[in-house]
């Protein structure tokens, strides 16, 4: 088993498989209440890059402040490559379960990203209960349907900036990225829907309070992934990051 699954059941605190706890109810039945932990993607990006710092706690993933590093001066600048060749498919089929635990990345990322340990119906990995807080608008909500599972760096983009020429494989391990919590966030599906594939010269989140982690996200993915960014991205992020 690939070591960053471990690390990932490790910083989560729990077991690899499911804890059911059985406590008695107010009416004198039994409740089950379940807590499933479950694993990262084990895919690995082009540049082979380092295991994720450790230390990640519930609800951490993605929080308000910049994550650790921020280099943005190591962007590589180029003016982005856009022939309309796209296509959702060239990143694979979508979701994937990449440690056969039965939850896939929506899940895992849902499990992550909750503020209290996520509980989660073991058999079919349905999340049942958990509370999120969006980072693009400070939306905060229990209930996991009204959430999308937003790729920092949209897959468009990643595609204009570098990932048209990567593998297949390449590009299924950048979809389900669970590596780096930088590379996939729950928000509000409206916020989803308003970023599309736009970069940070053309979108950056309603909620300024989220704008330092949301920059040093796309700046920590892009460099990991050694996908360029044009000048008006840079500038925008450079401006997003004053003051971080």
């Amino acid at each position: 088993m690939d070591g960053r699954l471990e690390m990932r059941r490790a910083r989560r605190g729990r077991c690899c498989g499911t804890t059911a706890q059985w406590a008695v109810a107010s009416v004198g039945a039994l409740a089950l209440v379940v807590t499933a932990c479950v694993s990262g993607s084990a895919a690995t990006s082009p540049s082979q890059p380092d295991d994720p710092p450790g230390g990640q706690q519930p609800g951490d993933a993605l929080g308000s402040e910049p994550p650790a590093e921020a280099p943005i001066d190591q962007l590589r600048v180029a003016p982005e490559s856009d022939d309309g060749s796209y296509d959702r498919d060239e990143f694979g089929s979508g979701w994937i379960d990449a440690d056969g635990d039965g939850c896939d990345t929506r899940d895992e990322v849902l499990i992550d990203e909750s503020q209290s340990p996520a509980q989660v119906d073991p058999y079919r990995c349905q999340i049942v209960a958990g509370d999120w807080v969006s980072l693009y608008d400070g939306y905060e909500t229990t209930d996991a349907s009204e959430l999308d599972i937003d790729h920092v760096v949209a897959l468009g983009e990643a595609w204009r900036s570098g990932a048209a020429d990567w593998t297949p494989e390449q590009r299924a391990a950048f979809a389900n990225d669970l590596d780096d919590p930088a590379t996939l966030v729950a928000v509000t599906a409206a916020t989803n829907r308003s970023k599309g594939d736009r970069d940070p010269a053309d979108w950056q989140p309603p909620n300024r309070d989220g704008w330092c982690a949301f920059a040093g996200a796309w700046v920590n993915v892009k460099v990991r992934w050694d996908l360029t960014a044009d000048e008006a991205e840079v500038e925008a992020l450079r401006n997003m990051l004053v003051g971080c």
